[in-house]
């Protein structure tokens, strides 16, 4: 390593994801069509228990104090997608950060049932929108956004799809994953750090069928001859490290818990991660550490998950 790389500091990003945020006590059962009154009654039965306002302000103000170059959400912000419950998630988001520094991917709960965009995805879609876009019609004009910021590039993708009750699949489809290729096509040789976000877990067999990424073993196909470096996903509601194997390497892969569990239906209470990534002549160095919610000091404590060097992926 250079002196200079030795010297530098770490670019430093969080990760949360399913905070399931809103707050469903108002909602009448004329808004409950369809499959939105399973969740409402799962909501009613276990899930307000678990996902708690008090854990996820907990969590923000320990973020805020952390004060990381940049935030990512990695989907679930809502329960069963009314269009409420999107203002109240817009209004949290803003509250998280200016949405140049905090970038967001849709999750299956935020797919619940279809939504109009203007009253759903919409009202988000400044913390979705790639460097320099436009105004967007739908998630097909945002996905895979592409946010350059300091050394990383941090591409997100959109896993979110409408499904039957008691299903949780996700599906990234043909079109976006041939867009994708031509992103990691034209960062080859950038010299940026590629993070690839979704909310889905992205290695095949690792997922309950009924929760899975359909077309997961596509994506691992696709990144087989376009590597990215890190991949960060949620959807598990526990923390979870694997890898995605490619011709001559491995792509490590990071899930995080609920932002807002208060852990009584899991081990895994409210928890996010932290990323510092220090750039040296032919590698990154990467740290990644996990915060976790203490119940006994009623505060956020941080643990060390791993920390490793990464070739460049164009070097690949």
């Amino acid at each position: 390593m250079s002196e200079a790389a030795a010297d530098a500091p770490a670019f430093r990003f969080a990760q949360i994801s399913d905070p399931h945020l809103s707050d469903l006590s108002g909602v009448r059962w004329s808004q409950l069509a369809s499959k939105r009154v399973l969740g409402y009654l799962s909501w009613r039965r276990r899930r307000r228990h678990e996902h708690r306002p008090e854990m996820l302000a907990a969590l923000s103000a320990d973020l805020h104090a952390i004060a990381p170059a940049h935030t990512i959400v990695s989907g679930d912000l809502t329960h069963i997608a009314l269009p409420g419950e999107f203002r109240e998630a817009s209004d949290w988001l803003r509250q998280l950060g200016p949405a140049e520094a905090v970038t967001v991917v849709p999750g299956n709960h935020d797919r619940y049932v279809h939504t109009p965009w203007a009253e759903s995805l919409g009202l988000w879609s400044s913390f979705m929108s790639s460097d320099g876009g436009g105004a967007e019609h739908g998630a097909e004009d945002l996905f895979p956004l592409l946010r350059v910021r300091g050394p990383l590039a941090f591409i997100g993708l959109d896993s979110a799809v409408p499904s039957p009750p008691f299903m949780a699949t996700g599906r990234l489809g043909k079109r976006q994953l041939e867009r994708l290729a031509d992103i990691l096509q034209r960062l080859r040789g950038s010299g940026l750090l590629r993070v690839l976000v979704l909310h889905h877990p992205p290695v095949p067999g690792e997922e309950k069928w009924r929760k899975r990424l359909v077309d997961a073993p596509a994506l691992c196909a696709l990144l087989a001859r376009h590597p990215v470096d890190m991949v960060l996903h949620g959807h598990r509601h526990r923390a979870h490290q694997s890898v995605i194997r490619i011709p001559g390497s491995e792509i490590p892969v990071f899930g995080i818990p609920s932002a807002s569990a208060a852990g009584v239906l899991s081990n895994y209470p409210a928890e996010y991660n932290l990323y510092d990534i220090i750039r040296d002549d032919a590698s990154w160095r990467v740290r990644v550490s996990a915060r976790r919610f203490d119940a006994a000091t009623r505060a956020f404590a941080g643990r060390e998950l791993a920390s490793f060097a990464l070739r460049h992926a164009e070097s690949r």
